[in-house]
């Protein structure tokens, strides 16, 4: 869920009053009103905004303060995290006070004596609030602590120099925000004048991307280590493309087996045919429907062929092209004087052989063996 009162946190500076060259006991924090920095801060906005609402806040929050507010050095408390040198305080205050047209002051502060020294030998000669703010508004809505500082950013302004840092809610540095915006749109591969609205578009986009079915996220990092090894483990599984032959090398090889093939089959057809032609276990018409049967199913032509009775009368008129002899034509002859036809009753046994291999009806094996 968003924040709906969003803040953000920055650090600023302004000049330290001096009162007859002693480090002084109250100091200006803030100016009243709107005001900005000298490089434009805070970007989007007027300025930032410290009045009347602001300072009953802030005013409100220190009474219910048990600790006194720090004051270091440079703001070394928000750096040593990351440089890891020590962060002596300079200073401490806890009475606010807010005076209308003019600003809020620090009335109470309580330096070090080293500070006091640095202070009174003009080695130091600002002081930098680290406020929380309203990003939506510029309104100032908290304060974190101060330090002192030497860099003035306003020139010729004895309240308010530059702000230094922007950090988190947490009072840990992240960065400039022009830094921070330019890296973002970096990033995310924006154009460098990206606005914010445009920069968080993006980022929702990311999160979406990110996001588990859970409604959490696996984290940027994560995310892309994840992904890298799903490509490397693709990369491994690549094939050798020397181990591959074109296209049209394929599809003309395919054809020219298919070729082959034909010709072996056919080829083993008629060793089939042939003989079953000569002794008898075929008719002439069966030749085509052997040969069809042949080139579907090579394996049931076989046990047609093996399990066909040959015709003795056939077989002696299909042998070497001559007529069979007066005996096998006799055995044709039927009692009564009539005579039977030898390619009738050839047809006759060839049906029953097919019907007793396909288990079908007399009709149909008759048609498939070549009678009409």
């Amino acid at each position: 869920m968003k924040n709906k009162n969003p803040q953000s946190t920055v650090a600023l500076s302004a000049q330290l009053i001096e009162l007859g060259g002693t480090a002084p006991a109250e100091i200006k924090l803030l100016p009243a009103g709107t005001f900005k920095a000298r490089d434009g801060r805070p970007q989007g906005l007027a300025g930032w905004v410290m009045n009347a609402a602001s300072a009953e806040a802030l005013l409100s929050a220190s009474t219910l303060q048990a600790d006194k507010t720090l004051i270091d050095y440079d703001h070394q408390t928000l750096h040593s995290k990351t440089n890891g040198q020590q962060a002596p305080a300079a200073g401490w205050f806890s009475q606010l006070a807010w005076r209308p047209d003019d600003g809020l002051y620090a009335t109470d502060v309580e330096w070090t004596a080293a500070a006091q020294a640095a202070i009174e030998s003009k080695e130091y000669r600002y002081i930098s609030p680290v406020l929380r703010y309203n990003p939506g508004t510029g309104e100032v809505t908290g304060l974190l602590m101060a330090a002192l500082v030497n860099y003035p950013a306003l020139d010729g302004l004895t309240d308010l120099a530059a702000a230094h840092f922007d950090i988190s809610l947490q009072g840990s540095i992240i960065m400039d925000q022009d830094e921070l915006l330019e890296r973002l749109r970096y990033m995310l591969n924006l154009p460098t004048l990206a606005t914010l609205e445009e920069i968080l578009a993006e980022l929702d986009k990311l999160k979406t991307v990110i996001s588990t079915p859970e409604g959490t996220t696996t984290g940027l990092a994560a995310f892309i280590a994840k992904q890298a090894e799903s490509m490397t483990a693709l990369s491994a599984h690549v094939p050798d493309p020397a181990l591959f032959v074109p296209v049209t090398v394929m599809a003309s090889l395919q054809a020219e087996l298919a070729a082959l093939s034909v010709i072996v089959n056919t080829d083993n057809i008629n060793k089939l045919i042939a003989p079953a032609l000569t002794d008898g276990r075929l008719l002439p018409a069966q030749k085509a429907w052997a040969e069809s049967l042949g080139k579907t199913d090579m394996a049931a032509l076989s046990t047609y062929l093996d399990t066909a009775q040959p015709i003795a009368a056939l077989a002696g008129l299909q042998s070497r092209g001559k007529a069979p002899d007066a005996q096998a034509l006799t055995a044709y002859s039927a009692p009564d004087g009539f005579t039977t036809d030898p390619d009738r009753v050839a047809a006759h046994t060839a049906a029953l052989s097919y019907q007793s291999l396909h288990q079908c009806d007399y009709v149909t094996a008759l048609k498939a063996t070549g009678v009409n």
